[in-house]
């Protein structure tokens, strides 16, 4: 028998929508994917999620929608990953670990992964230093009043630069480039605020430190100088990579990579659903992720109906 609705990933989006979906009595099958719990298990403190006014630890807030998606009779498959995806008819066709499982709906709940810089001392002092979220971790007693620094010089770079501003000392925005990439609005905001100091012409190549991030080691993208930078922080803004080439030619998707919704949680497929930042380019929050898995579940149980009456 197909199952009534398989969910793709485990972070807040695929866990929401498990949650409403077992309420629902759909007895969804939930795909966890080989990092449970998404990108905000690598965060230490999630202060910004309603209902933790001392904020809570991102593992732990995946641990508890993991037990209550499992209290209303969630099936899981831990630790499995998706192979391949036919969405070319009823019921659908997913490939987990070699083996077919068909569905009769599908929310993809796949998130994104934050792009890299690839350089020495990135990886180790993630979390120490290291991050890629300033709404999420700018607030933290760690860059309070410190010097930091935002690489990229995008839209994203700008938001994440101005919004430092509020807590450390001075904002350092780093760009290879002498100009930047943002729109005029956002360019404008940033280079009139007298916290932020942009470093032109400038690539990070290390991330320095000890316990904790120290500075950064920059080469002159001009004349191949280098020089160390102090800073307490380093905010990675040069993109996010949508979790989405398992569905090329499956379902439509944006020149960027994000699934592209065509009504609420709809993808061009009936029966199949997305939700959370595989499909948003925008927001890319938990909470945000969280309401677009309860919409998507909601969307499937209504599909389910109609197709059954």
């Amino acid at each position: 028998m197909p199952e009534n609705l398989v969910i793709i990933g485990s972070g807040p989006a695929g866990w929401t929508a498990a949650i409403y979906a077992a309420r629902s009595n759909m007895k969804p099958l939930l795909v966890t994917g080989q990092q449970p719990g998404g990108l905000l298990t690598t965060t230490s403190i999630v202060e910004n999620y309603p209902g933790f006014p001392q904020g809570v630890d991102g593992n732990d807030l995946m641990a508890a929608l993991q037990e209550q998606a499992k209290r209303f009779g969630t099936k899981v498959q831990y630790m499995s990953v998706v192979d391949q995806v036919d969405f070319s008819q009823r019921p659908f066709k997913i490939t987990v670990d070699g083996e077919v499982i068909e569905a009769k709906t599908v929310v993809i709940s796949t998130g994104a992964g934050h792009r890299h810089l690839g350089i020495p001392g990135e990886h180790e002092f993630e979390n120490k230093g290291v991050t890629y979220c300033a709404t999420c971790d700018g607030a933290l007693p760690l860059f309070r009043d410190k010097p930091l620094v935002v690489v990229g010089g995008g839209d994203s770079a700008c938001e994440e630069a101005t919004y430092l501003t509020r807590f450390g000392s001075i904002v350092y925005l780093v760009h290879r480039r002498d100009t930047l990439r943002a729109s005029k609005i956002m360019a404008d905001r940033v280079l009139s605020n007298p916290k932020i100091k942009p470093v032109w012409n400038a690539a990070v190549e290390e991330v320095l430190g000890e316990k904790s991030v120290t500075g950064v080691r920059l080469k002159d993208t001009v004349t191949g100088e280098s020089r160390i930078l102090d800073c307490a922080g380093v905010f990675v803004a040069i993109g996010h990579v949508p979790n989405t080439q398992l569905f090329k030619g499956q379902i439509d998707l944006t020149e960027a990579g994000y699934v592209d919704l065509k009504a609420g949680s709809r993808t061009n497929i009936e029966g199949v659903f997305a939700a959370g930042d595989c499909a948003d380019h925008v927001y890319r929050q938990a909470i945000t992720a969280a309401g677009m898995g309860c919409a998507a579940a909601i969307d499937a149980e209504r599909f389910l109906s109609r197709s059954t009456t």
